[in-house]
C-alpha cells in the first residue's frame, strides 16, 4: 500500500467483512462445481454411496485448500490475513496504470494493490487441484469407488475459474452478491424444470419428502441468503429466500408446455 508520503509500505490492515464474504464466495465456487459434476455423473434420484463419498471428498479437498491458503499468506501460519483494502475498481488492474513520469518513459512496477484478494484465490485454486489429485484417488481406492468423470470435469473448470478470476476479479468483487442471488434463482429454476412431473402437487411433495431435493433446494436457499446478507441491506429481506421456489411451484401450470398443447387442441 502507499502511505501519506507516497511510499510503499507493507499491508497491515484487517480484511473487512465484505472482503471475507468475497473470499467465501470464491471458496464455494469450486465446491459447487464439484458437487454439480458429481451429481451429473451419478444420475440417481437419490443419494448413492458413490455420490456421498465423492461429495465428502470434494468438501475435504476445498476445506483443506482454503485453510492452507490462509496459512500461506501474511501473517504466515495464522488464521487471519493482513490486507490492503480495495477502494476502487482500478485497484484490481494496476497492470494498466503503470507510472509515466513527465509523460516520457513508463515504469513497469505493477504491484498487487488489493493484496491478498488476488493472490490467495489463485493459490486456493492451485491447492484445490493438488488436493484433488492427492486425496480423491486415495479415498476412491480405499472405499472402492470409481469417480473419473468428475475429476476430468475439474481439470476443465478449475483452469476456467482461474482464468475468470485473473481477468474479472475486480468485477466479481463488486458484483458477487448479485451473482450469488442470480445463480441461486437460475439454479432453482433449472432444478425444478428438470422434473418430469410438472404438477404443483408433485413439485411440492418432492420438495418436502425427497431427501435429495430437500438438500439441493436448501443449498439454493443458502446461496440466496448469502447474497442477501452480502448486500448488507435490511436482514428482513431474508424472509424472501423461499420465494423463488414457491413462485415456480405456484406458477408452473401457466408455463407447462402441456397446458399450451391442450389449449391448442381445443381450438
Amino acid at each position: 500500500m502507499v502511505n501519506a508520503s507516497f511510499a510503499c509500505s507493507p499491508c497491515r490492515d484487517e480484511l473487512s467483512s465484505y472482503s471475507w464474504l468475497y473470499l467465501a464466495f470464491m471458496t464455494v465456487l469450486p465446491l459447487m462445481m464439484h458437487c454439480f459434476f458429481i451429481d451429473m455423473d451419478a444420475k440417481d434420484r437419490k443419494f448413492s454411496r458413490k455420490q456421498l463419498i465423492l461429495t465428502a471428498s470434494a468438501f475435504i479437498e476445498v476445506a483443506l485448500a482454503a485453510i492452507l491458503s490462509v496459512f500461506f499468506m501474511e501473517p504466515l501460519w495464522e488464521l487471519r490475513l493482513y490486507a490492503c483494502e480495495a477502494r476502487k475498481l482500478t485497484d484490481w488492474y494496476t497492470l494498466f496504470y503503470n507510472p509515466n513520469p513527465n509523460y516520457e518513459s513508463t515504469y513497469h512496477c505493477t504491484q498487487e494493490a488489493v493484496y491478498p484478494l488476488q493472490t490467495i484465490v489463485l493459490v486456493y485454486y492451485f491447492l484445490c487441484l493438488v488436493n484433488m489429485f492427492l486425496i480423491r484417488p486415495a479415498i476412491c481406492s480405499a472405499l472402492d469407488v470409481r469417480g473419473k468423470a468428475p475429476i476430468y470435469s475439474a481439470l476443465y473448470f478449475l483452469p476456467l475459474l482461474t482464468l475468470v478470476h485473473g481477468t474479472c476479479c475486480g468485477l466479481i468483487y463488486y458484483s458477487f452478491p448479485y451473482l450469488s442471488i442470480a445463480m441461486s434463482m437460475v439454479a432453482n429454476a433449472i432444478h425444478y424444470s428438470l422434473k418430469l412431473d410438472q404438477t404443483q402437487k408433485s413439485l411440492l411433495l418432492s420438495s418436502v419428502w425427497e431427501v435429495k431435493n430437500v438438500v439441493i433446494i436448501s443449498v439454493h436457499w443458502l446461496l440466496l441468503a448469502f447474497g442477501i446478507c452480502s448486500l448488507n441491506y435490511h436482514y428482513s429481506l431474508l424472509c424472501l429466500v423461499p420465494f423463488p421456489s414457491l413462485f415456480y411451484i405456484l406458477t408452473v401450470r401457466f408455463t407447462d408446455p402441456n397446458e399450451f398443447r391442450d389449449i391448442a387442441s381445443r381450438i
